[in-house]
């Protein structure tokens, strides 16, 4: 179970890398974003600063959308009697496995699924003075449900973000 946390987080972190070199434009973005919020007035980094990381954090989604680090959830389910979902017969004794993958590279889900676009995670409202972006990674949205969701719930993924951010 701990390489989950730590394989996970080195092959996001490799795969945001690889896509800061692949798009240098985006590179330069979040450069200037952390530049504007850190600046030269302190060396650490704080909570309240990431969270005034908006594009940062939509790089971290847009990788986690486009390169999943566990394309196949652990979300494993086993029929214990014949049913049938849709037009689909799925048989007792049949197990079914969450690709994630698949659900993240779906254009019916994601417009344009094979590019890289941290812009479609900012955010895109404002309520009360908290900043929503139109798509959660922590579970509740099943159209990005890296960490899992609902009783497979990852429970590590507050770590895995504040080690990657």
């Amino acid at each position: 179970m701990i390489f989950r946390g730590t394989d996970t987080v080195a092959i996001l972190l490799e795969w945001i890398l690889a896509r800061m070199i692949l798009h240098p434009e985006i590179q330069s973005k979040a450069q200037s974003e952390i530049d504007a919020v850190i600046g030269g007035t302190h060396c650490a980094v704080s909570d309240s600063d990431l969270l005034k990381l908006n594009y940062l954090q939509a790089i971290v989604n847009e990788t986690l959308r486009l390169h999943p680090p566990g394309p196949l959830l652990s979300w494993a389910r086993l029929s214990i009697q014949d049913t049938h979902i849709g037009q689909h017969f799925i048989p007792a004794g049949t197990t079914a496995v969450v690709n994630m993958w698949a659900i993240t590279h779906d254009d019916r889900v994601w417009p344009e699924p094979n590019q890289f676009n941290p812009e479609r995670f900012m955010i895109i409202k404002q309520d009360h003075g908290d900043q929503t972006s139109a798509i959660s990674i922590m579970g509740f949205d099943l159209r990005l449900a890296p960490f899992g969701s609902g009783r497979g719930l990852c429970p590590g993924k507050a770590m895995g973000l504040a080690t990657v951010c």
